[in-house]
């Protein structure tokens, strides 16, 4: 761990998952800035229309007129498919002048927080969410771990985009508050198992996301509703390119403990 920042991120291979809208859409454009000549980014979402405009704005960036490559995957991580079909363009997008491979496990899905914990009986409706937000996510990092094992010379990352409902219930929000809680945990498990890997729970805050006006309209609670409508009003909410610039800044100074969860409001803003 550095007690100094960095500059870069090295020669790298970023895979980010949900990278075609939201807070993934600009750690995509933000990694493509701190990346070094020849690394690559490997992006993935559902949404190929927005995924190929993404690469088509990397490619012309200055990273891009550098030689920064940008591949994409078109895929549905709640599949079975999904994990493999990442690591496969992975392998295809690695070179041997790699020394930092990073993944980011941005993909996830509020769910249906219109309703209460007790209302939810269809375990295939259950099974759905966590298959996309939970299971998915540990299947990608195992998967990716053995695509590119530790050796001299190669850093690795992983980090899992977070959420204060990891740490804290919110009412009609059981199965993202589960999800996200879950998620935590193993990476949490990740980083004791596996020291020479740095591992990193991020919350982003309250992101300015379609996600966020989502959870506002649908939200059954209405102490929740009400308490989004006043984050909004006082202008609490964030920006995606703000909370961004917090997680690079974790990144790129490297001297997080392996395995923590750190909130955006954590980290010091000099």
């Amino acid at each position: 761990m550095s007690s100094t920042e960095s500059t870069d991120l090295g020669r790298a291979l970023c895979i980010i998952t949900g990278a075609s809208r939201g807070f993934g859409r600009t750690i995509a454009r933000e990694m493509s800035r701190l990346v070094k000549p020849g690394s690559a980014l490997l992006l993935a979402a559902r949404s190929g229309d927005d995924l190929r405009a993404l690469q088509a704005e990397l490619a012309e960036s200055e990273a891009g007129k550098a030689g920064l490559v940008v591949e994409c995957v078109v895929v549905d991580l709640g599949q079975i498919e999904g994990p493999e079909r990442i690591v496969r363009a992975s392998k295809e997008a690695f070179s041997d002048d790699i020394d930092h491979v990073i993944l980011v496990n941005n993909s996830g899905s509020l769910g249906d927080v219109t309703r209460y914990a007790k209302s939810f009986t269809d375990m295939a409706e259950v099974n759905s969410y966590l298959s996309l937000n939970v299971s998915s996510s540990l299947c990608l990092t195992a998967s990716v771990l053995q695509a590119f094992p530790q050796r001299p010379g190669l850093r690795r990352t992983v980090v899992n985009i977070s959420s204060l409902c990891a740490l804290q219930p919110f009412r009609s929000w059981v199965l993202y508050c589960t999800g996200k809680a879950a998620r935590d945990m193993m990476f949490r498990v990740l980083a004791e198992e596996e020291p020479d890997l740095r591992v990193l729970n991020y919350a982003p805050g309250p992101l300015d996301t379609a996600m966020l006006t989502e959870a506002m309209s649908r939200t059954a609670d209405p102490s929740i509703r009400t308490s989004f409508s006043a984050m909004f009003a006082q202008g609490q909410v964030l920006t995606c390119e703000a909370s961004c610039a917090k997680l690079m800044k974790l990144l790129l100074e490297d001297n997080y403990t392996s395995g923590a969860h750190i909130d955006i409001y954590d980290v010091d803003t000099a």
